[in-house]
């Protein structure tokens, strides 16, 4: 690691910006975490399902008894409401992305990216300085301090990563030249007063998709240069709001329009409130090489893992291997059904199950369409059967989906017993490919 770009990322800058960038992010974690109790999730999604679906190497993960889950979020809420305030910033981020991150892993249906996304940054923040000013840290110390260059340069680089790969998932041809999904989802926005009609045309939906892959493509260039950041924040600000006003997103159109503030000037906030910026040391901080190291390591990996789904056949938005972490934002409407057949060789037996039956209406709607769920549930059958005393269980399932307006098609090879096939990070060869059949006009 070459010292002039160690020295580089050393060099001293206000620490303000970094500052705002944790206020908002712990406001906004804050708020996100009280609507989630507010609304009943905390029952509807940890509590009142019998059966999860685990993360591979994550099955110890669980949801706490009795009002377990209650003390979790609330203790979230208090972490959030600490990093805003900057009380030991570091570890209110590193509590809050762990108990974060847990609830997240207790069940893949609730797989959403910009919870992943928050995880990210909350690690982040965990590590960096964002306490340095505007903070209990900073008013208990009796100063503001500077921030590295590079602090700012690793969270520029991960919000880079998002928008560059939600931009290049769009670069296909149900996005650009169908407009697909966007068309399917617009229609129902046709009730809408005065825009709601022309909103629900093909024409609306194809020059909204183009639009929302230029806009990812090229707001980080634009927020990187000074003549065109205010055009781009501009962008930023009708495009987010526009999606979060027509699709239930959530808060992931805020977040990412809180991580736009990263790439102004760090002394920005204090311009907006017409404070005095600090005396900076002209001399660079200290800054480990080791760090600029991992930080430059931590980037790689965040740009490559999205690549993954390029190793397996088939068309990563049929077969959904690689596709989650990978920024693949709204790109997707499907509609499935399932159901399997258990067989038994002693007691002999054969019976038809309907995982609605035991599955919450979210659970069943996001497992018929996603191959490793449908995979994990029939597992989950042949360890219900083998609990029963039953051996020679087998599991197939006869699973069909529609992508994007196709004619419903199989998603599973029924002739493959389920129960047999691991889970794993392999090629799955249970899912039927694809059939480029054309799809029905509107």
């Amino acid at each position: 690691m070459g010292h002039a770009l160690v020295r580089r990322l050393a060099a001293p800058r206000d620490a303000a910006g970094l500052a705002a960038f944790r206020i908002l992010f712990g406001l906004l974690m804050l708020g996100a975490t009280v609507r989630f109790w507010a609304k009943g999730w905390i029952d509807e999604l940890y509590l009142a399902p019998g059966f999860h679906f685990t993360w591979a190497g994550f099955d110890w993960v669980r949801p706490w008894p009795g009002v377990g889950m209650y003390v979790h979020q609330g203790a979230m809420a208090l972490a959030a409401a600490s990093l805003a305030v900057g009380y030991r910033s570091r570890l209110s981020a590193a509590v809050f992305g762990l108990l974060f991150t847990y609830a997240e892993l207790i069940d893949k249906a609730l797989y959403l990216n910009h919870y992943y996304l928050v995880s990210l940054l909350a690690a982040l923040l965990a590590l960096l300085p964002s306490g340095a000013a505007w903070s209990l840290d900073a008013r208990r110390r009796g100063h503001e301090r500077a921030v590295p260059l590079g602090a700012y340069g690793l969270l520029r680089g991960q919000v880079a990563v998002v928008y560059v790969h939600a931009g290049l998932a769009k670069l296909d041809a149900d996005w650009l030249l169908r407009g697909e999904p966007l068309h399917t989802w617009l229609q129902a926005q046709a009730h809408l007063p005065l825009v709601g009609p022309l909103l629900a045309t093909g024409t609306a939906a194809l020059a909204l998709s183009w639009a929302g892959a230029l806009y990812d493509l090229g707001v980080v260039p634009l927020l990187l240069w000074r003549r065109t950041r205010a055009l781009a924040f501009a962008a930023a600000v009708v495009f987010h709001v526009t999606v979060w006003l027509l699709f239930p997103i959530g808060v992931f159109s805020w977040v990412m329009l809180v991580s736009t503030t990263l790439f102004f000037d760090p002394g920005w906030p204090r311009r907006l409130l017409r404070r005095p910026a600090p005396v900076l040391a002209r001399s660079p901080l200290a800054l480990r090489r080791a760090a600029v190291v991992a930080g430059c390591a931590w980037l790689a990996l965040q740009a490559a893992l999205p690549l993954r789904h390029l190793a397996f056949p088939g068309r990563v938005n049929w077969t959904e291997q690689g596709f989650r972490f990978a920024w693949r934002v709204m790109l997707v409407e499907k509609t499935g059904s399932v159901e399997y057949e258990v067989t038994t060789r002693s007691p002999p037996g054969r019976r038809l199950v309907f995982p609605r039956d035991e599955l919450t209406p979210l659970q069943h709607k996001v497992m018929s369409t996603q191959p490793d769920m449908i995979l994990d549930y029939a597992h989950h059958l042949a360890e219900q059967a083998r609990a029963g005393g039953a051996t020679g269980i087998e599991v197939r399932a006869r699973a069909t989906a529609s992508l994007h307006g196709r004619p419903s098609q199989p998603l599973i090879d029924p002739a493959v017993d389920l129960a047999a096939e691991p889970r794993g990070l392999s090629p799955a060869r249970f899912i039927v490919p694809l059939r480029e059949a054309q799809p029905s006009s509107e």
